[in-house]
């Protein structure tokens, strides 16, 4: 009864961290990155990006996170950020697999006027089952073409699932990437916090 026991939690915590792509809604990935994602695609990610700041705004170290709004594994990934904000710079850039409502919700976030708020209210809708915040679909031009560039830069970066984490680790300062979700524990390790 026992090893059955500790499958049932090992298959629960596996469908519960996930990624969402492009060409499904969602996926049980959640591994680090390897391969084509170098330094040089943080400093494009850094440059190029349009998105919001949360957290510790003086913080020399920045954690980038592409999302879609849309993304239930993001929600979970933003959930989990939420304790370390005292600690870190998080930038949340929106992207659009789904241009129907993660565009406008994207537009919405990043013209908000407390991102902070306006990103715990919709993710906490969207793991509610209620699609998330309303938001309008006339989006302005200049909003529309910063999530379309965001989402150009993370296909460019060869990365089909969202949300993808890019930074530097506090205590060894090598450059982490990371797709799907994970609990703050495993946030907290990745970004060099523990």
């Amino acid at each position: 009864m026992k090893p059955f026991f500790h499958l049932t939690i090992a298959l629960t915590m596996m469908l519960s961290m996930g990624a969402c792509s492009k060409n499904e809604k969602a996926e049980t990935v959640s591994a680090p990155v390897v391969g084509a994602i170098t330094a040089t695609s943080l400093d494009t990610v850094a440059a190029k990006a349009r998105g919001f700041t949360v957290g510790a705004v003086m913080s020399a170290q920045t954690i980038y996170v592409l999302f879609d709004p849309q993304c239930p594994h993001c929600a979970r990934l933003w959930q989990a950020s939420l304790p370390l904000h005292n600690s870190m710079k998080f930038v949340w850039i929106p992207i659009a697999f789904n241009a129907g409502k993660s565009l406008p919700q994207g537009a919405a976030l990043l013209s908000a006027i407390n991102p902070l708020q306006a990103m715990n209210e919709h993710e906490t809708a969207l793991l509610a089952g209620t699609g998330g915040m309303a938001a309008s679909s006339s989006v302005s031009d200049d909003l529309r073409q910063a999530i379309v560039n965001n989402t150009s830069l993370l296909n460019a970066l060869g990365v089909e699932s969202v949300p993808f984490l890019i930074g530097k680790n506090r205590k060894t300062g090598a450059l982490i990437s990371h797709t799907g979700a994970m609990d703050t524990p495993a946030l907290a390790q990745l970004l060099g916090l523990n």
